[in-house]
Formats: C-alpha cells, structure tokens, sequence
C-alpha cells in the first residue's frame, strides 16, 4: 500500500537519525537497506514512531510503498555505491519520481549525476550536523533544479534546523552547488578544529594547564565572542573522564587525526578556482601530518622535543582567546571568498548571505558570529568578510594577540600551522604592494614569460641579456 510521503534507503547512524527526524515531524515514510536484519532492528527500536515507518525488505516493495510522484532520499557512502543504488532504482521509477543524495558527494559526481538524470528528477543535497544533527535538526544545502526542491522543501524545512523559527535548509543552485557549499562548510569545520587544538597544545605544552583548566576556559569562552558549537564540545572533550582508566580521555587519545576527504577536495578545488584558503589548506596538511606518527616520533628522539615550556608571563589566557577569534573570522573570510569565487565559475549564483544563514544551527560549524557574517555578506557579498566594518574591527581589536601568539608558539616549538596560515594570509592581504614582482621578474629571466610594468604596458621583458 502506497501511503508513505518519502522514502529514505540507507540506515547507517545518520540514515537511521534522519528517518526518525522525519517521523518525528509528522511525515510517513518507507526505509530500506540492504541488510533487512538492519531494516528490522531499526523498526523495532522507533517506538511510538514506529506506526509512521513502513520497513520494506525489497527495493520493489520499498518504492511501492511511497506515494506517487515518489521522493526517495538516499543516505549511502559516497563513491560507487551511489551509482549503484540509482542504477538499481531507475527501472523501479516513474518519470516523476525524485531520487535525493543527501551522503557526503563529491560535487564533482552530484553534477555528472544530475546530467545523466537529465530531465529526470534529482537532487544532491549537503547535511552537516552528525548524527546529533540528523536525528533533531541539521543544517541542509540543497542542489539541483529548483522545482525539484521545492517538491520536497515543505520536508527537509521540517526537519531542519531552526535559528529563531528560520529553517536552516535553502537551496543553493543548480547541480552539485549544495554539495560544493558542504565541502567548503567541511574546509571550514577542519581549519576551526585544527586551530582549536593549536590553542589547546598551548595551553597544555606551553602552559603546562591541566585538562580541567583547560576544560573551564573554553566553557569561559563559549559564554563570549567565540561562543560556538566546537567551543563548547572542546570544552565537553576537555574535562571528560576515560572510564576504563580513570585517566583524562585526552590523554588516552592517540594523537592521529581522522578524515573523509571533504576537506582534500575542498583544498584541491580551491586550487582549481584559484581561491587562496591558506588555514583550511594547513588544517588538511596538519591532518596527513598527524597520522605520520612514527616519522614524527623519529624526529623527536633526532632533534629533541619540539615544545618547550612558556614563561606564564608570554602569553595570557586573554591574548590566546583574541588570537583564536582573529583566526575564525580569517578561516570563514577564506572559505566564503571561496564559494563567491565558485559562484562565478560555475554560473551558480550562490547566496552567501543565506548560507550563513542556513550555517547558523545543526551544523558543525554554527557559531554567534555567523549573524553578523549573513549580515555582512547581505550588504555586500562581492567584499572579503575581513573587509566588512564588523570583521575590520573585530581583525584590528585582535591581530596583534594573534601575532603575539604565533611569535611565541615560533619561539618555544609549538606547531601552529592554520594560526599561523591565518595570520600570513591577513598580511598578505593588507599589504598592497606585496613581492611577486620578483617572482614575475625570475619567471621572465628563465623563461621569457613577459610582465606588466607600472605603467600599465603588458608583454614587457627585462633588460637580462645585457
């Protein structure tokens, strides 16, 4: 009997959290994977839910079961499996029939998938928010044709994050635009990790903290500026207790940082589009580098133990909170010039101030600052967040604690590559006559590859011959 409104394929922890958001918002809906005891389980374990899931134990069941014209979302890994679960569903289909990919895709394939669909409906849409997120409200950046998202709008804004009754679900354009939005939502998410444990190896190697001080500073942080999602969880991390030992659990921690790959896409696009996002770029090369822990263990018995204890008076607590503040604002100033250059080369038209908007809750990254950003880029979306009034203020108020920080991390052996990004990008980006004149100058040496000269003539060369 055909009387579920969507279906979802796909109960992995974030498939199974999504459809349980989407019963608990009222919505009938068909689940199936391709493990049936999993199918059964996750019924069994809805509770009061249960009555608005049908359990399917067949795709042909499973797309009987949704009520026509059909809207299945697809909650499966990234990659191949994706092609495959289309290519077994098209022939079950009517030509109506919607097909979502709502996983972690490259917008590479969300964009060959949408041209090989053609005028078959689909979607790709980015969910940021964990399992957390998609249980009781992630952030959603749709993709693809309007008209198809807007069939199911009326579902995925339920479902949604709220910021003061918004919903954080928009689209964003056509094709693969909601993923490329997610990757550069994941570029940022990695740059504010990575410059939170900066700070927080400052504070255990350079200040020699305890983990509950540390603990009690970033929940002192979280009631200020940098009030955010991964403030507050760093905090959580911070004072956690490892229940086998009974010892700190960052301490039993191996120190070997995870990754899907959202983020190396993110730097190589970013590559592509010519689009400078230094501190996202250092964040995934602090990732690769983490994992390389016998190398690193090597060169710590070679050349001695990198970090040194900090004199208390170097550095003030205050002065580390300035720095990580100056640090987000040039990370997200990154990641938003660079979906504005996507915009442009894909003929997207994105709207900055609305994924600053839909970033606003259930994602990762949510943060108090991200009000004044939509705000910022609803004034002028073409301007570098840094050049905002908002943001200039807040970069003039704090620069000098970032340099201060960096200076010292420098001095006493502590690793600080995305701060440290940050801040070369913020004085690259203030100084208007920078050094590449003698790079231009090399490149026509060697190669005879011509420049401009300052008074606008082009194709010029240098007098190297003589």
């Amino acid at each position: 009997m055909s009387n579920a409104e969507i279906g979802l394929i796909g109960l992995g922890t974030m498939g199974a959290a999504m459809a349980l958001n989407i019963a608990d918002n009222g919505f009938d809906i068909a689940v199936w994977n391709r493990t049936t005891s999993t199918t059964q389980s996750f019924h069994k374990d809805a509770g009061d839910l249960a009555n608005r899931i049908s359990p399917t134990e067949t795709l042909k069941d499973f797309v009987a079961a949704i009520k026509a014209p059909r809207a299945i979302i697809l909650m499966v890994p990234a990659g191949e499996a994706v092609d495959e679960q289309i290519a077994a569903l098209r022939p079950l289909l009517g030509a109506d029939d919607l097909i979502i990919d709502a996983g972690n895709a490259n917008f590479h394939d969300t964009n060959r998938r949408a041209r090989d669909a053609g005028d078959l409906p689909y979607l790709g849409i980015g969910v940021s928010g964990g399992e957390e997120g998609a249980r009781f409200g992630p952030s959603i950046m749709g993709g693809g044709k309007r008209a198809h998202w807007d069939r199911v709008s009326h579902i995925l804004h339920a479902i949604s994050a709220k910021h003061k009754g918004q919903p954080c679900a928009t689209w964003m354009g056509e094709e693969g635009a909601g993923h490329f939005v997610k990757a550069v939502h994941n570029g940022i998410e990695y740059a504010d990790m990575q410059m939170i444990s900066e700070v927080y190896g400052i504070m255990r190697d350079g200040l020699g903290m305890t983990n509950p001080a540390i603990a009690e500073t970033f929940t002192a942080w979280d009631q200020g500026p940098l009030k955010s999602y991964l403030i507050e969880i760093s905090a959580k991390v911070a004072a956690a207790t490892d229940p086998k030992t009974g010892a700190p659990m960052l301490d039993v921690i191996v120190d070997a940082a995870g990754q899907k790959g959202t983020g190396r896409w993110t730097v190589i696009e970013a590559q592509h589009l010519a689009a400078p996002i230094p501190a996202i770029e250092a964040a995934v090369v602090a990732r690769n580098l983490s994992s390389q822990r016998a190398a690193r263990a090597a060169g710590e018995d070679l050349f001695g133990t990198a970090p040194r204890h900090m004199p208390h008076e170097s550095l003030t607590l205050a002065a580390l909170e300035s720095a990580l503040m100056a640090g987000k604002v040039l990370c997200y100033a990154q990641g938003f010039s660079m979906i504005s250059n996507a915009s442009d080369d894909f003929g997207w038209a994105l709207p900055l101030p609305e994924i600053a908007e839909v970033w606003r809750e259930g994602c990762i990254i949510r943060s108090a600052m991200l009000d004044d950003m939509a705000t910022a880029l609803r004034d002028d979306a073409e301007r570098n967040l840094m050049m905002a009034p908002k943001f200039t203020t807040i970069l003039k108020e704090t620069h000098g604690s970032l340099r201060q920080v960096v200076a010292q991390a420098a001095l006493h052996g502590l690793a600080l590559p995305a701060l440290s990004s940050g801040l070369a990008y913020f004085d690259a980006m203030r100084t208007a006559r920078g050094t590449a004149n003698m790079i231009q100058g090399q490149r026509d040496f060697f190669g005879a590859h011509g420049f401009e000269h300052i008074d606008g003539a082009t194709d010029q060369n240098g007098p190297w011959g003589s």
